[in-house]
């Protein structure tokens, strides 16, 4: 570290001045559709929704790149990234004046994000000129740069007025120019960068910043800075129209009024940073929330007239409020506001000393992304409800679940502190001095630090009961995650008869895309579980099922909804996707080699059920009004017995419960194992493994298959048999595929995982060839039962082949492990074989997931193309004979791999896999 006192304090203050005011130029960029953005809408006919996507893209993309950016100021230094952020942000933002569109709007508008992560690039470099003592006082006056959305208001209505939005997007992106040449000139490199770059030093890797999210702690610092800032940018982004639209306001006028809320929120944010070292920060959060939840709870009563009937005859007042009261109490709401974001970072360093560029950026990038979603959120509220106050009542619940969590993870706190004392006091006064029987304090349930599995003994007398409860919590949730996942394979189908206008490919497009985030996500998700916990990893992964459920329920009841949020929707629903990675990784620590196989198969195998259940439940739901008024309106269908009312919005709302108590049995139920921690830089040596890549190939083929035909089969079956009702069917293929998967992995014990694979792809291109012949043949008689049980033989052999891949992983890797550490013993080799297993298993399944993608897609494109799906079928039939050669040509044929493993005497079993 550097020796703060030999830093010539003309350079501190330089650095400090420069950063303070090139972050409030950022900022005042970033938030510029404030205004702009009015005009734009008018121009260009959008919807409340759609204009609340468009002001909220750059908060999206200038949340998530904080991180990025963040760790490049450490490798590069903060000047170079600061300038470099400057700009590209100033190019995006001058390139505004050439998008006529909203989808080039959008594409824009996700390059002057970029602006927004300054904020990560300054603390990294404004924190290395001061000693930790005054970081404080430093990154407090650096963070009054946010009141560059107050300059926005103050200035860009008056260059709009004068001169068009186009102007301001240029003196906008002149501004940036400008400051990026003066903080160049006047600002040098940070001290920690200079003597690094001396010394020839790194930092640490990029993954070891993300370590810190494995605390709850950090989530729910997060979640307070989601409202204290995420709200405030929200917030300054709605406030103008808001006001214009309530009270009638010009927009000169209702940007000069905003601003009351966006200076107090700025400005006072070095005062709130004094306060928590005086009085506290948990003191002064307490103050933010209690102030803000009775701020928000006025500011969310919409306008009413009451009637009172009295003795003397009714009595009628109206009660709203005007626009004084109304920006007192944004005034109130922003000065508060202010103080919780210095109060929120005062306690980072305090619990995270040698983490507090990692977890700082990280909560203030989950705190920027309330800039992006509730903007969106409001949009849509205001589209559902016609309220405008609605916006506040989505804050009112965040603040006060904010406070409701501080406050119980405070009592925790202070329970623990003093549960030595108060477990010496006795029930009631009168029994003091009477002997106490001895009592034994229990540490922490959850988290198992003695973990045996392979030892007989302990398994038998606790192990296998901690097991199976983990296994029967996983489940479900990994159940619900399949159900949220493919949720979007029956909506599509329903879409165009509540209303919905989009062609073919655009339809195909939907449910293939969750397909896409899904298979993306689990690439990462494979990892998490050794970094976090699979406890805490589950809980989380199983809440954010909600965000895609509730979504869904809310935008189908609508016709009007754009495709681009109903596309981000698509994409949301990938996080169920994702979490079967996770999940399998999770059980196989639980689990003794013997039994682990089978413990895989029913987590994978029920939770696959997932897909069914959605393609059974779904059609069910939507035909009754099971949530009453709550759910809405149904939309009125023809269908051949005259209207019907249907209710699409239950295919998300009724997982809802579900998820909740999922989410809540996973985190009072499951464990953690305290020894399954393993660094990312052990799991990647999977990635120099040949036979990783070729186990992803071959994966593909199965339970890609299995996916994408459980994603595309309804809106295909609707598409070529449309006087059909396939959704009634549609649930019967994904659940041949998951019980033939749970209940044939006997055939890889006996016979030997290779072999059942490359039979599996002999049986898929036949079950595809049949399907092409009864697409050719649909108009005869009986031609879709034909269709049907074609899918059927496909579905069955994906289930087969599932398992039998999987069942190969671990007796690839043991005799891998023999060539590649011939002089280890068999416990090291047993150890890294099982590590890397585990490791290959995770990312095969994220890898195939591509399949949920590319399936549908490939229907879709050939449809659009061709004018039929065959050319689609015969793409895939084509990848199923390389996946047979390839099985034969490196595991089966003789001199193959497994050749001899799997037809020695007996076959192989799965322990000798195992343990090979």
């Amino acid at each position: 570290m550097p020796a703060f006192q030999e830093i010539d304090s003309t350079k501190q203050r330089a650095a400090l001045t420069a950063s303070t005011v090139a972050f409030t130029i950022c900022f005042a960029a970033w938030t510029i559709f404030a205004i702009i953005g009015i005009r734009i809408r008018d121009e260009l006919g959008l919807t409340e929704t759609q204009f609340g996507l468009l002001v909220g893209t750059p908060i999206l993309t200038g949340s998530l790149i904080r991180v990025a950016l963040g760790i490049w100021a450490d490798l590069y230094g903060g000047r170079r990234v600061f300038v470099a952020t400057m700009l590209a942000a100033a190019a995006s933002t001058f390139l505004l004046t050439y998008a006529h569109t909203y989808p080039q709007m959008l594409l824009a508008a996700l390059g002057v994000g970029i602006a927004g992560g300054s904020f990560s690039v300054g603390v990294a470099y404004v924190s290395r000129w001061y000693p930790p003592e005054k970081q404080g006082f430093a990154l407090g006056i650096f963070g009054a740069g946010n009141v560059g959305s107050a300059v926005t208001k103050f200035l860009a209505p008056l260059v709009l007025v004068a001169w068009g939005w186009q102007a301001v997007a240029e003196i906008w992106a002149a501004a940036l120019v400008v400051m990026a040449v003066i903080f160049w000139f006047t600002t040098d490199d940070d001290p920690v960068h200079v003597q690094r770059r001396k010394a020839g030093m790194r930092p640490k890797g990029a993954w070891l910043e993300l370590e810190p999210l494995k605390n709850v702690q950090v989530w729910r610092f997060s979640l307070y800075y989601f409202f204290v800032f995420g709200a405030f940018v929200a917030l300054a982004l709605w406030l103008p129209q808001y006001l214009i639209h309530v009270y009638g306001l010009d927009i000169r006028t209702a940007g000069m009024i905003a601003a009351f809320f966006s200076v107090p929120a700025s400005l006072f944010r070095a005062y709130g940073g004094h306060l928590s070292d005086v009085y506290g920060a948990r003191r002064v959060l307490y103050w933010t929330f209690f102030v803000s939840v009775a701020a928000t709870f006025v500011l969310a009563y919409p306008p009413v007239d009451y009637v009172v009937r009295t003795a003397q005859g009714p009595v009628a007042f109206h009660m709203e409020m005007g626009l004084v009261g109304f920006t007192v109490t944004v005034f109130i709401l922003g000065f508060f506001m202010a103080l919780g974001k210095a109060a929120v970072f005062k306690h980072i360093p305090v619990y995270y000393p040698s983490h507090v560029g990692s977890v700082g950026g990280l909560v203030g990038m989950i705190g920027g992304l309330g800039g992006f979603l509730l903007p969106i959120l409001f949009g849509v509220l205001l589209d559902l409800t016609g309220l405008w106050t609605s916006c506040f009542m989505v804050l009112f619940l965040l603040v006060a679940g904010a406070l409701l969590w501080m406050h119980v993870a405070v009592r925790q706190m202070e329970r623990g502190a003093t549960e030595g004392e108060l477990r010496q006091l006795p029930p009631f006064p009168e029994m003091q001095g009477m002997p106490e029987p001895k009592k034994t304090v229990s540490g922490n349930r959850t988290v198992l630090t003695d973990w045996r599995p392979e030892d007989p003994s302990f398994w038998e007398e606790k192990g296998q009961s901690i097991a199976r409860r983990n296994l029967w919590l996983s489940i479900p949730a990994l159940l619900l995650s399949f159900a949220i996942w493919q949720v979007w394979s029956v909506v599509v189908a329903k879409l165009p008869l509540v209303g919905f206008t989009f062609t073919t490919d655009q339809l195909f497009w939907l449910a293939a895309l969750p397909g896409l985030s899904g298979a993306t996500l689990r690439i990462f998700y494979s990892f998490m579980v050794p970094i976090f916990g699979g406890r805490l990893w589950t809980t989380l992964t199983t809440w954010s099922l909600i965000i895609p459920a509730l979504g869904i329920g809310f935008a189908v009841q609508n016709p009007e909804t754009p495709y681009v949020v109903l596309l981000l929707l698509a994409l949301l629903c990938g996080l169920g996707g994702g979490n079967f990675a996770s999940s399998m990784s999770n059980i196989s620590f639980f689990f003794p080699k013997a039994e682990k196989g089978n413990a895989l198969a029913l987590n994978a195998g029920l939770g696959n059920l997932g897909v069914s259940v959605v393609q059974f439940v779904v059609p069910l739901a939507i035909t009754a009004g099971v949530f009453g008024w709550f759910g809405g309106d149904p939309a009125m269908v023809r269908q051949p017995g005259g209207e019907a009312p249907l209710w699409l919005q239950n295919a998300g709302f009724v997982f809802v419960p579900f998820i909740a108590i999922s989410a809540f049995a996973s985190w009072f139920g499951m464990n953690d194992i305290a020894s399954a921690k393993a660094s990312f830089a052990e799991q990647a040596v999977i990635f120099q493994r040949r036979h990783n890549w070729i186990m992803c190939w071959l994966y593909t083929g199965t339970f890609g298959s299995f996916i994408g035909y459980s994603a595309g089969f309804p809106l295909l079956a609707n598409t070529l048999f449309p006087e059909v009702d396939a959704l009634r069917f549609a649930f019967v293929g994904p659940l041949v595929g998951a019980l033939s998967r749970s209940g044939t992995g006997w055939l890889a014990d006996r016979y030997g995982g290779a072999r059942v694979t490359l039979w599996a792809f002999v049986v898929m291109m036949a079950g595809a060839g049949s399907v092409l012949w009864f697409i050719a043949t649909k108009d005869q008689p009986g031609a879709f039962w034909g269709f049907f049980l074609s899918f059927l033989v496909l579905f069955f052999a994906t289930g087969v082949g599932n398992a039998s891949t999987f069942q190969m992983i671990p007796a690839i890797m043991g005799k891998e492990m023999a060539r590649l550490m011939p002089e280890a013993g068999a416990e090291a080799r047993r150890v890294r074989a099982e590590k890397e297993s585990a490791a290959i298993t995770g990312f095969t399944s994220a890898v195939a997931a591509f399949g949920a993608f590319f399936i549908p897609k490939g229907y879709g494109t050939s449809i659009a193309l061709t004018g039929g799906p065959e050319a689609a079928l015969w793409a895939f039939i084509a990848f199923y004979v390389s996946c047979l050669v390839l099985t034969w040509a490196v595991y089966t044929r003789k001199g193959g791999l497994l050749h001899d493993a799997e037809r020695g005497k007996g076959g192989v079993s799965s322990k000798t896999a195992a343990a090979e």
